[in-house]
């Protein structure tokens, strides 16, 4: 599961399960110029994320860590 250390990828994970987002809209909003910060890469990764289509879904992986996580997405 998750690290302890890795709070970015659950905050990236509920913000896609929040709404449609398409993979612009995502590496838009989640970009960054630190080449040690790969929430994006990691998410996907650890299969909490996945591309379907043009849009980026969260997983049952990721459903699965939201709810263990304490986190509620309607």
């Amino acid at each position: 599961m998750l690290a302890t250390d890795d709070p970015l990828i659950l905050d990236l994970v509920e913000w896609v399960a929040r709404g449609e987002r398409s993979h612009a809209d995502l590496m838009e909003s989640w970009r960054t110029s630190c080449p040690r910060l790969t929430v994006w890469e990691d998410a996907i990764e650890h299969g909490y994320l996945a591309r379907q289509g043009g849009l980026i879904a969260v997983t049952a992986k990721g459903w699965a860590l939201l709810k263990t996580s304490g986190r509620r997405v309607a």
